[in-house]
């Protein structure tokens, strides 16, 4: 019997302690693992037998958080990494080998461009980016050397959702698998596998855990591509580190034991026992903490669109964004905690300046780098989280100089709102200052050149 989401949320991959009745997750602060014997640790190392080995591989705490991430996001297994991009990193090292190239959306988080333009790429691999909502444009940018595409469910920050069935079906008419970075949605929202994506990644630092203290990271095998009938070394036939078969010892859940033992264990990119029974505690109130999100981000920009000074404001819940119909479509009828926008400004300067303004002002919003958190955040990715990007990069990434980025949080929708309302009125205000000073430095400078 599948049970809902919410029951999921709570018990899946984990029943009481058998040793104690414990009902909440026991912690299982280790490294190690006494071995029975030599032959049953023989087993371990050659990957024959099931069992843990060393906290970096694998932990009882840890599966019971892998588990249920697998559980939400209808996956077959999980793998919990040290963060997001530690996750990324996972599915590339198993993914690719050099001379490959990997097919992405334009519009993504600045680590992930950064990511396969200045760390993959010293490794040999090709990034190649297409535009977000041009299915054709996949097509074209896939060859015989592609290792797989890319998309992010909504994406970070201009909010645009792609059809994941049509970039899917493209994918697999070329024998590579889609990868889907489920961050904004997480799977309260949107169950990517269920729409024909092979494998999912998330950020487990913001909205699964919620309260901005752990950092943290999951690969979701979705458990259908088929790796023994495409060119992937380290899934099919002989792996180059193990004398065994992915696929045939492990099935459908070959992707994420390799992602296990090829990447996480050999890198080091683990999620430690204590910050997966933090995250634990986190999913459990997914579900409820979701909602809560979802409303406030659409109060939040109901009052940015109708608020004077505010020249723009992108939502998906909008019915003129550009994916509106999509979004509609995946997640769930829901359109996230995410909200971006810019103030009006004679120039990108004045802009530039207002947005930075912005953050500065704020009092119960706070100006940091995260998003999902439980409290609202604010944001400007152009001098921040997409500084590493030159001016075009950028602009083709969905960023301009004057958007502010908001993740919503779950306060009264009220106080969110008179705490935007006063730090728009601040910049506003700042701006209007530093026009009226250059009016009169122009004024004075007219009249000095006229009496020389």
């Amino acid at each position: 019997m599948t049970r809902g989401f919410r029951t999921r949320g709570l018990h899946a991959g984990q029943d009481p302690d058998p040793a104690t009745g414990a009902r909440a997750p026991p912690l299982y602060q280790t490294t190690s693992y006494v071995f029975d014997d030599a032959d049953y640790a023989a087993d371990l190392y050659a990957l024959e037998a099931d069992g843990n080995v060393y906290s970096r591989i694998s932990n009882p705490t840890t599966r019971i958080l892998e588990r249920r991430l697998a559980a939400l996001e209808s996956g077959v297994d999980a793998v919990a990494t040290a963060s997001g991009m530690a996750a990324l990193d996972g599915i590339t090292t198993a993914l690719t080998s050099v001379g490959d190239n990997v097919v992405l959306s334009e519009e993504m988080y600045g680590g992930t461009s950064s990511y396969f333009s200045k760390t993959a790429n010293k490794r040999g691999i090709e990034a190649r980016t297409v535009p977000t909502l041009d299915v054709d444009a996949y097509a074209d940018a896939i060859d015989e050397d592609t290792a797989f595409v890319h998309v992010e469910t909504v994406a970070n920050p201009s909010l645009k959702t792609p059809d994941f069935e049509a970039i899917a079906d493209v994918a697999h008419e070329n024998r590579v698998p889609l990868v889907v970075d489920n961050t904004f949605a997480t799977p309260a929202l949107c169950r990517p596998i269920e729409h024909g994506a092979d494998i999912v990644w998330e950020s487990t630092t913001k909205w699964l855990h919620g309260s901005g203290t752990t950092v943290g990271g999951v690969v979701v095998d979705g458990g259908t591509f088929p790796w023994d009938a495409a060119d992937y070394d380290e899934l099919s036939g002989e792996n180059p580190g193990f004398d065994i078969d992915f696929v045939e010892r492990f099935g459908e859940r070959a992707f994420a034991e390799v992602v296990r033992h090829r990447a996480v264990r050999t890198t080091g990119g683990c999620q430690s026992p204590f910050d997966a029974w933090q995250t634990i505690q986190g999913i459990e109130t997914l579900a409820l903490r979701m909602e809560a999100h979802c409303e406030n981000a659409r109060r939040v920009a109901e009052f940015l669109r109708d608020r004077d000074g505010v020249a723009w404001v992108t939502y998906p819940g909008f019915e003129d964004h550009e994916t509106h119909d999509l979004a509609t479509r995946y997640l769930d009828g829901q359109y996230a905690g995410m909200v971006t926008f810019g103030l009006a400004g004679e120039d990108d300067e004045a802009a530039y300046t207002a947005a930075k303004t912005v953050c500065e002002s704020v009092d119960l919003a706070s100006f940091l780098a995260n998003i999902g958190d439980a409290k609202t955040l604010v944001i400007h990715p152009a001098s921040t989280t997409h500084a590493q990007l030159s001016h075009e990069e950028q602009r083709a990434a969905g960023v301009g100089p004057d958007m502010l980025r908001l993740s919503v949080g779950i306060e009264d929708a009220d106080d969110i709102i008179a705490d935007l309302d006063h730090a728009i009125e601040q910049a506003q205000s700042a701006t209007a200052t530093t026009q009226t000073g250059d009016q009169q430095t122009q004024t004075g400078d007219q009249g000095t050149q006229e009496k020389q």
